[in-house]
């Protein structure tokens, strides 16, 4: 395989990429040209939200081709083109081979919730202190447990008292990896609901590689009280959220969101401030984690 190299002013960077994918690149990433430099700019959005913008000031663009001569030909044809203009080819070179399988799985190590709960993907064995396991690998649907969004909410679940659970609401289960975390410490009704098909196919299959019981579906599944339900999503969504959340939870039963960054506390609590009293239960990395009880 073989990287075609670009640089382009931040107004080019989006036709760039088009074209780019019309050519048949396999994969097209956009990166900071002045990295790790005093002229390096901070660019980023909320967690899965669109960025800000499409690129930087002086952005490099890396695409991804099959052979040398596609390559090639991708670049010759962007010169051609108006919109090239301001833009500059950095150059074509070969990408060494590698074992990208083997490569992926070291990215993805166990991981400890607490010192006896690991999420282990299938290649690791769990660790000699494990007694409660998640067997998850890295796929389409969000949650692997690396995050500290993720890694928040089972901790908060490992620490409720054995049988305190109840009825759990899995808001947003993306994997499922909340709902079978749930299940690994005692709950027993399940419901794991997602607006992406994706998702729920992978709950689904994560739920039977873990021998856990949950129901998995589209948001319609969730139906009546529960005695927890979790929700790890973003601050946006989370505040649209409050009403139909909070009619879910029964009474005594707890509420737990995460997803918020630590500057979004205050508008968290006023949008659900009508509802129930949300507070600050954990904080990791500039996340955290926020809870309520009816």
């Amino acid at each position: 395989m073989y990287e075609l190299s670009l640089m382009s002013p931040e107004d080019r960077v989006e036709s760039l990429s088009d074209a780019l994918d019309a050519l048949d690149a396999l994969s097209v990433s956009v990166e900071d040209a002045d990295a790790q430099t005093d002229a390096e700019q901070a660019l980023f959005g909320e967690p899965g939200m669109p960025p800000p913008k499409d690129g930087w000031q002086r952005s490099r663009i890396v695409a991804l081709f099959a052979t040398e001569a596609l390559a090639e030909e991708a670049r010759n044809l962007l010169q051609a083109q108006e919109f090239f203009d301001g833009c500059a080819v950095l150059g074509i070179s070969p990408l060494a081979d590698q074992d990208w399988v083997r490569l992926t799985q070291s990215q993805f190590a166990p991981v400890d919730i607490t010192p006896d709960f690991w999420i282990v993907p299938t290649w690791h064995e769990p660790p000699a202190q494990a007694t409660r396991v998640i067997r998850l690998d890295p796929g389409l649907a969000f949650g692997t447990g690396t995050h500290p969004t993720t890694r928040m909410c089972l901790r908060w679940i490992a620490r409720q008292p054995q049988g305190s659970l109840g009825r759990v609401l899995d808001y947003g289960c993306g994997s499922g990896i909340l709902a079978i975390g749930a299940a690994k410490f005692g709950a027993q009704d399940i419901d794991a609901v997602d607006i992406d098909p994706a998702a729920v196919e992978s709950s689904q299959q994560n739920a039977h590689a873990n021998s856990v019981q949950m129901h998995s579906g589209l948001p319609d599944l969730a139906q009546g009280s529960y005695q927890t339900v979790l929700a790890n999503i973003l601050a946006t969504p989370l505040r649209v959220l409050a009403p139909l959340l909070c009619a879910h939870v029964a009474a005594g039963g707890h509420l737990v969101l995460a997803g918020i960054l630590e500057r979004q506390a205050d508008e968290l609590k006023e949008a659900y401030a009508p509802y129930l009293p949300l507070q600050v239960a954990d904080a990791q990395e500039g996340w955290i984690l926020m809870t309520a009880q009816r």
